[in-house]
């Protein structure tokens, strides 16, 4: 690897917030940014998350908050800040995936659905982003879904919430990009989480992939090295993209 090239990738001073971060592919993110040298604070309900955060080295840390309470997100952002001095990088992680077909779909799920997927999204890429204006700089970074741009049986609140997240995006985009700000979202197919395998097992599992024309569902590891590219100083030019990591599944 040239030198050049290391440096871009180089993320060693830099503070990392991730969402969702204690498992999953929130976990495979946080590992390999803390592998490239970033301070990550890891934001998450799970109990252990302190634990799970320390174990990364770099002197990270984790908080566990309710993401969908306004007043606890901007007082934990803020606690960050006095703690770290900055927030150089926002990764929107956290969601849940809440099916039914949509004759079935209750006002409460499609509620539990844009409160976790789509609120706390906004809610954190505004508290980080106006630190990030006053600095001029900050990479912004939201998990989607190929089912944001795709129709797939079930998931009326899920695909909503996560075009939701592409349309946001797009706007922060716009309005933060002169501040050197950055904002784009990664939309994956179905991920080799432990989510992932509860929902798309046996039979249904394997007809789906069968759509895929590589054959096969991602890894988490595949999605945190997109989002180390776009946070890196090698992808200052995209801004406002969707990133679609899918195996060609919407290519058809």
């Amino acid at each position: 690897m040239s030198t050049s090239l290391q440096k871009a990738y180089d993320l060693t001073g830099q503070v990392a917030l991730v969402t969702g971060g204690a498992r999953g592919i929130g976990h495979a993110i946080a590992s390999l940014l803390a592998e490239q040298g970033a301070r990550v604070v890891i934001v998450d309900q799970n109990p252990d998350v302190g634990s799970i955060a320390s174990a990364l080295g770099n002197d990270s840390f984790g908080l566990a908050i309710d993401v969908r309470d306004e007043s606890k997100v901007r007082a934990g952002v803020e606690s960050i800040i006095q703690r770290t001095g900055r927030i150089d990088i926002l990764l929107n992680n956290v969601g849940v995936g809440l099916t039914a077909p949509a004759l079935e779909t209750t006002t409460e799920l499609w509620d539990t659905t844009m409160s976790i997927n789509l609120r706390p999204t906004f809610l954190f890429s505004q508290a980080v982003g106006k630190h990030m204006i006053e600095r001029k700089y900050g990479r912004i970074v939201s998990l989607a879904s190929q089912a944001a741009l795709v129709a797939l049986y079930d998931h009326v609140a899920y695909a909503a919430s996560k075009a939701g997240v592409i349309g946001m995006t797009k706007v922060l985009a716009l309005e933060w990009g002169p501040f050197g700000i950055t904002c784009n979202t990664i939309s994956p197919t179905v991920i080799n989480t432990d989510m992932g395998r509860l929902v798309w097992t046996g039979e249904r599992g394997d007809a789906f992939r069968a759509k895929i024309p590589v054959q096969r569902f991602g890894e988490p590891e595949e999605i945190a090295h997109a989002v180390l590219y776009l946070v890196s100083g090698a992808a200052g030019m995209i801004n406002g993209e969707n990133m679609v990591i899918d195996g060609g599944y919407t290519i058809t």
